[in-house]
């Protein structure tokens, strides 16, 4: 469970979760995911570490529920246009990337190669999440017309956002908002009816 615990009795803070997300990533950023401990980042914002525990039961769940607060859970609304719903997509990865998260992305995801219980963790609760809105996106796009009925949704979602990760992780060009329309144009083409 990522979101974090509800339980009765006294209200949740949830100044903490905004405090534990900026904690997290900028550990992340300059540390690496191995150096995150349930203990330091309480330390860091200054609460008990039960409080921590309360919310999310371990140190992979902490760290995918920062990486999803920094991208969301729904990426892709419905504006009524395939095509803006998934600018509005790909605008959340940007938004994200370019801040403590982006520069922490290649370091965790070579985490991810080493700890199945981290990797498994990122996959259900940030991507699966993310994929779920952006998959229900393109349906809609293709109940109206929009797109091939035929078209390969997971492929089509790899590679609609696979430039922004790509230049995210290695760095050797900038992500721009100049990217966005590129993007989503060209794998609509691709997709396009015929």
């Amino acid at each position: 469970m990522l979101t974090p615990k509800l339980r009765l009795g006294r209200p949740v803070d949830r100044s903490i979760d905004r405090a534990v997300v900026d904690a997290v990533l900028l550990q992340l950023k300059h540390r690496g995911y191995r150096s995150i401990t349930m203990e330091g980042i309480s330390r860091k914002i200054g609460r008990a570490r039960a409080s921590l525990y309360r919310r999310w039961p371990s140190k992979p769940h902490l760290v995918a529920y920062a990486v999803l607060s920094e991208l969301g859970a729904h990426p892709s609304p419905d504006t009524g246009s395939l095509r803006l719903d998934l600018m509005r997509t790909v605008e959340t990865l940007i938004a994200g990337f370019q801040g403590a998260l982006g520069s922490a992305l290649a370091g965790l995801i070579g985490e991810m190669a080493d700890d199945p219980a981290l990797a498994r963790i990122i996959r259900k609760e940030v991507l699966a999440k993310r994929r779920r809105s952006i998959r229900a996106a393109i349906r809609r796009g293709i109940k109206r017309g929009e797109i091939r009925s035929d078209v390969n949704i997971e492929l089509f979602m790899d590679m609609l956002t696979a430039p922004f990760y790509f230049r995210a992780m290695f760095g050797h060009l900038k992500l721009s908002a100049m990217m966005i329309e590129t993007v989503v144009d060209t794998v609509l083409r691709g997709a396009a009816s015929r």
